[in-house]
């Protein structure tokens, strides 16, 4: 079953489409495999794996990241439900820092997102009781866990909800702007 590894307009951002077989009882996805990565040139090892349940439609988690010696690459994708996906380039140096992508990833298309070290990442939730997986390169650091505010208008993230019906955690409600965070990636 060949997964392709797509380029986004971010090319260090890869949408991963595994494919999917169906039947009368249902869908078979291999959601991960490594010889694919590996000849797409994705050495990654991933040594955590995250979930998470959101109850309520137009939840917004995010725009999270780690600094460096914790800083992850992750690898996103639905188990139930439906999210608006976005990573942002935070890389000072990059022709692209600040600038964001942005894909629909559901249990019914399978698809992932690979968000690399230096992007920030986030997404909201379209459907009601969204469960959400992700893969991570490195261990969660407290210390090391940082965001960017999700609304942050230099960023322009068209999301598809409107700012008052957003669930936000308490952190994510005061998140800083791009232009006030210090540069936590070259």
């Amino acid at each position: 079953m060949p997964i392709e590894i797509l380029d986004t307009a971010i090319p260090a951002v890869k949408l991963i489409v595994p494919s999917r077989i169906s039947d009368p009882r249902g869908f078979f996805v291999e959601t991960y495999r490594r010889d694919a990565f590996l000849a797409a040139g994705l050495t990654l090892d991933f040594v955590q794996e995250n979930y998470s349940l959101s109850i309520q439609r137009h939840t917004v988690r995010g725009l999270h990241f780690q600094t460096p010696p914790f800083a992850q690459d992750k690898l996103i994708w639905v188990l139930r439900g439906r999210i608006f996906d976005v990573a942002v380039d935070l890389r000072r140096s990059s022709p692209t820092f600040g600038q964001h992508v942005h894909f629909e990833l559901s249990s019914d298309n399978s698809r992932q997102l690979l968000v690399p070290i230096g992007f920030a990442h986030g997404f909201c939730t379209l459907e009601p009781n969204t469960e959400v997986v992700y893969k991570v390169t490195n261990y969660y650091s407290r210390v090391h866990d940082c965001g960017v505010a999700w609304d942050d208008s230099d960023i322009k993230i068209k999301w598809p909800i409107k700012k008052a019906e957003a669930m936000l955690s308490d952190k994510d409600k005061v998140q800083p702007l791009l232009s006030e965070l210090g540069p936590a990636f070259d």
